[in-house]
């Protein structure tokens, strides 16, 4: 029987195979795997200071332990959750799961160095962060580049087909449908830059941050300096200085934001292609088999940018949760923070498929160009603000409140009004040729992209 169809979460049933590679970073064995890198690479770093007691480790064992790691077995997770049963605590049950390997390794001597002087923070605070930047970097932004990517092409496949605007829901100055469509690239654009700049830092300084256990046991150790170098050296994360007992996630929470603006544009955009095939503006391609509704045969739904929308939607609420709790911990800990970022994973998730559904829909988009032109030669009364911002160069009176008269709520303002009022005019031969020339379909204005 297939799992994923007893699943409790769709991300884990429905749309399994377009999230699944978020497991090897978020999933419960990914992140033990992530704490088992921490504390190998953080022993090692140890025995490469000046440390008596570890003088005798012979520097050909790191990468035994360093294979512990590469080699992460189905059974070495099952082993810790084995071990969590009797200790309640996870990252307690890695320390003694290493601690085991130590003594299959001849390292039994060494192991009371697993963990040294570290409170479970340490470990997690590094482990998320590295889980969160990783997933990042080779899953989601790979296909939110796709997303900007495929929205630029069409935005210069279609940068010169003209387009009536609607603002509040009415006719207005006409556009293009690719600028239209740039408008959303440019927006991602931004962000993506913005998310550039954002650095993922750790926490690491024991049980209030001040390394008072480290410390009282080598209070020769530049402490301070060892960590700053071990998360940036190691994990390539920048150390918080001055924390609690936990880091306090204000460079996560503004990742999560980025990330909740992003989906943001992404939501304008599922709306608005929505309105477009709903104006007939676009139509979609047809595939076989395929049922639109389960009673009206006609029906070719725009599902993939609804699918898109209400998916962007559950990741935005679970980011916007994340953003707000995690900076706020009670005094110098509490454990709110560690069953909430356990869930991190959940918003990647849904944003991935409403990438995956937002590609999807635009794939199947076809331009309607005869709907557009139609719409075009429809509203003739657009127009109107071309001729009296011309009148005005020409000092005509009250040309506003001319065109006003002809236009507002008179839904007959065709070609042939327009140049009827315009041959009314008392103006030159050479401006009413002029403005003769200007057409819904060439009033677009400057597509300056």
């Amino acid at each position: 029987m297939d799992s994923a169809l007893f699943a409790i979460s769709p991300v884990d049933g429905r749309y399994r195979k377009a999230t699944e590679n978020l497991a090897l970073f978020f999933s419960e064995a990914a992140i033990i795997q992530y704490r088992v890198v921490v504390e190998i690479e953080y022993f090692i770093a140890l025995c490469k200071l000046p440390l008596p007691e570890l003088g005798g480790i012979d520097p050909k064992a790191f990468a035994k332990l360093r294979r512990i790691c590469k080699r992460f077995s189905d059974a070495d997770v099952l082993r810790v959750k084995d071990i969590e049963k009797e200790t309640n605590h996870d990252v307690k049950a890695i320390e003694y799961f290493l601690k085991e390997k130590f003594r299959d390794l001849g390292l039994s001597e060494y192991s009371e160095f697993v963990h040294f002087g570290l409170t479970s923070q340490d470990v997690n605070n590094t482990a998320f962060p590295m889980a969160a930047r990783d997933a990042f970097v080779e899953v989601y932004l790979p296909l939110l580049e796709e997303v900007f990517n495929v929205l630029y092409a069409r935005s210069q496949e279609w940068k010169e087909v003209p387009m009536m605007a609607h603002t509040h829901g009415q006719p207005a100055s006409p556009t293009t449908v690719g600028k239209e469509l740039y408008v959303f690239t440019e927006r991602l654009g931004s962000q993506i830059a913005m998310l550039g700049s954002l650095r993922f830092e750790g926490k690491f300084g024991g049980a209030t941050g001040n390394f008072n256990a480290h410390k009282a046991a080598y209070p020769g150790i530049d402490w301070n300096g060892f960590a700053d170098t071990f998360l940036e050296k190691t994990f390539g994360l920048r150390r918080q200085k001055t924390t609690t007992q936990i880091e306090h996630y204000d460079n996560l929470s503004a990742f999560f934001d980025n990330l909740k603006r992003i989906n943001t544009i992404l939501i304008d955009l599922d709306r608005d292609i929505w309105a477009y095939i709903s104006m007939e503006y676009f139509r979609q391609k047809v595939k076989k088999g395929e049922t639109g509704s389960s009673t009206m045969p006609h029906k070719v739904n725009p599902i993939d940018f609804e699918n898109s929308e209400g998916n962007l939607g559950i990741a935005n609420a679970l980011f916007e949760y994340l953003s707000a709790k995690l900076p706020i911990s009670r005094l110098q800990r509490d454990l709110t923070d560690s069953t909430v970022i356990r869930n991190i994973g959940m918003p990647f998730a849904h944003s991935l498929i409403g990438f995956r559904s937002l590609l999807k829909g635009l794939d199947k988009l076809i331009l309607n160009e005869v709907k557009l032109k139609q719409d075009l030669n429809n509203n003739w009364a657009v127009v109107s603000e071309a001729i009296q911002t011309i009148l005005r160069r020409e000092k005509y009176p009250n040309p506003y409140e001319a065109l006003k008269d002809l236009t507002r709520g008179n839904r007959q303002v065709t070609k042939d009004v327009i140049h009827e009022f315009i041959d009314s005019l008392k103006i030159s031969k050479k401006v009413k040729n002029e403005l003769k020339k200007i057409s819904p379909e060439n009033y677009t204005g400057i597509i300056s992209f």
